[in-house]
């Protein structure tokens, strides 16, 4: 196991954030598969996970983050600090993949996940936390505005 990250408290008192390692990739695609959006997209073959994990742990800009309960991974999210010119040359931290274990959500794990994703950008220097959710998940949307995330930009993808 890797050195903690932070210890949650309050409603995710005994959850723990720590670096992801290669061992945590299965329950890690679990959590990323575990959704009706996001389940026609990933694999069963860890393969191209473990090839990407590679280059996300090599780059000290990215940070895969596992929430542990007792042992048991039961929530994810990446962190990438992006430099930019934009908004006066401003650092942003854009989050991806986050996921709960559906046992777990409306308990409050989340939110305290995103309290320590804020706190870790300050610290890393980035002014703005960005992400996306796909616009199908309208419990989603209610959850990050609740947190104080503002709806203020259209997304667009090219899949290639």
């Amino acid at each position: 196991m890797t050195a903690p990250l932070a210890r949650l408290t309050g409603a995710a008192e005994g959850v723990l954030l720590r670096r992801a390692t290669a061992a945590d990739l299965p329950a890690v695609v679990a959590l990323l598969a575990d959704d009706p959006i996001a389940a026609g997209r990933e694999t069963t073959d860890l393969a191209p996970y473990e090839a990407a994990f590679a280059a996300v742990d090599a780059d000290p800009a990215h940070l895969l983050v596992v929430a542990e309960d007792g042992g048991t991974v039961v929530g994810t999210l990446q962190l990438t600090v992006i430099p930019g010119l934009a908004r006066g040359g401003t650092l942003r931290a854009q989050v991806e993949g986050v996921r709960v274990a559906a046992a777990l959500r409306r308990r409050g794990l989340g939110a305290a996940v995103l309290a320590w994703v804020a706190d870790e950008a300050r610290r890393r220097g980035a002014t703005l936390v960005q992400l996306t959710t796909d616009k199908r998940r309208t419990d989603a949307h209610r959850f990050y505005e609740r947190l104080g995330y503002v709806a203020s930009h259209e997304g667009f993808e090219l899949e290639l």
